[in-house]
């Protein structure tokens, strides 16, 4: 399991502590540890159940960017109830006369950027955790809690109208980097999800398979028979987004990828989140082409410049 893994997905750094000694053992060492933040109080100070004792992350510690003011506080706020990682940096005995254990979660984030973040070049394959969605695209954790994005058309190829469609939040994924700016990391995930010819491979002609319906058009209705993969229906105003169906695949047509569709059957459930099927099995990419050669259309991403 990678050192630096998203927050939540390492039970090896899940602690409980029987004794102080285990405490300040793990201070000298300093190890990275994850609890679960158990409150948010008004001061915006993570408070964590470490066994012992009470541990608190500060408000300033909470979070790499919150000393700065370029993160909001919504960030830790919403950290109540999951899984955070942090250090031991010290002891501290309260009003009450209740001895805490001052955590830092802001350490290891920053550890995070400069032994493993900070050297990832575009084109690197990684694991990552789904956070939330917006419609613009899903946030992923890359390591330690620190964020970053896969806009809405990195998702899939086959095309989708919110992220829910393809991903979920908590959900692990595998993920690319696509372009490294000074300030900001963009991922993608249809890059890992097959060109059109391995996902075409999967199906045949004369074939009855099941798809969603993923838009209706004037000209017809696109359905994703996988989430790299969709094929187009004779127009039926009675289908609606989202909704699983059974189609035949009257032809199947390399060279303009397409997919030739008749609706057999339509049904009332809707699969949001069909599950991912990744054909890249590498850690890093220098090119990818989803067209086949010789298709009238070149649908291609280059990374590394």
């Amino acid at each position: 399991m990678l050192k630096y893994s998203p927050e939540g997905t390492n039970n090896a750094l899940v602690k409980k502590f029987e004794n102080r000694s285990q405490l300040k053992e793990a201070m000298k060492n300093s190890e990275i540890v994850e609890g679960k933040v158990l409150l948010c109080d008004k001061d915006r100070n993570l408070h964590i159940d470490l066994g012992v004792c009470r541990g608190v992350i500060p408000y300033r510690e909470g979070a790499l960017g919150i000393q700065e003011g370029s993160v909001r506080d919504i960030a830790l706020i919403s950290k109540v109830n999951k899984y955070v990682c942090f250090k031991i940096i010290g002891f501290h005995k309260t009003q009450s006369g209740e001895r805490i254990a001052v955590l830092s979660r802001r350490i290891v984030q920053l550890e995070c950027m400069k032994n493993y973040i900070d050297k990832l070049t575009e084109g690197d394959i990684i694991e990552a955790k789904v956070t939330h969605l917006e419609a613009f695209g899903a946030f992923i954790d890359i390591g330690c809690g620190i964020n970053s994005l896969i806009p809405i058309d990195m998702l899939s190829v086959s095309r989708i109208s919110n992220p829910n469609q393809r991903v979920y939040a908590g959900q692990i994924i595998r993920t690319v980097l696509k372009k490294r700016e000074a300030e900001k990391l963009t991922f993608s995930l249809k890059e890992l999800l097959g060109t059109w010819e391995e996902n075409a491979a999967l199906f045949s002609q004369y074939e009855t398979v099941g798809g969603i319906v993923r838009s209706v058009e004037s000209y017809g209705v696109f359905i994703e028979l996988m989430p790299n993969l969709a094929g187009l229906a004779e127009l039926d105003c009675s289908l609606r987004e989202g909704q699983s169906v059974s189609v035949f695949i009257k032809s199947i047509i390399p060279e303009k990828m397409k997919i030739k569709l008749a609706v057999v059957e339509a049904f009332d459930d809707c699969e949001q989140t069909p599950e991912l099927v990744y054909f890249e099995k590498g850690k890093h990419i220098s090119s990818w082409q989803y067209s086949p050669e010789g298709a009238v259309k070149v649908v291609r991403s280059e990374f590394g410049g």
